[in-house]
């Protein structure tokens, strides 16, 4: 079994900035999620085990990073200049590394964090 730890969600303003932490060891390719109320999980952003590449989706590419440092077995979400419509509940999740998956869907991961709640007001 996985055991997923998330830290880092909280109430700010808009433009703020918040990061996010998910504990976890290797291998493991890991994404985050959002799911806002009324709404489907969305994907966030990814990153593989090996090679590092990473996955953004258009909504935050170039405002959210996402990082690993695989020796202290922690990923990252960096979020920046932050928009009500950010908020949501926030999902770390994981999977056992493979090639040829679709690293946007939530089906395809095995773990999954209790969640951390993000709270962007205007």
């Amino acid at each position: 079994q996985v055991q997923l730890v998330e830290s880092g969600g909280g109430l700010v303003q808009a433009g703020a900035s918040l990061r996010l932490s998910c504990a976890a060891s290797g291998p493991f390719d890991m994404a985050w999620f959002r799911q806002a109320p009324g709404k489907e999980r969305e994907f966030v952003a990814a990153i593989r085990w090996s090679p590092g590449i990473l996955y953004y989706s258009d909504s935050v590419k170039g405002r959210f990073t996402i990082s690993r440092d695989n020796a202290e077995n922690t990923v990252y979400l960096r979020m920046n200049s932050l928009k009500p419509e950010d908020t949501a509940v926030y999902h770390c999740a994981a999977r056992r590394s493979t090639p040829n998956v679709n690293y946007a869907l939530a089906r395809n991961y095995d773990y999954w964090g209790q969640g951390t709640q993000v709270t962007v007001s205007s």
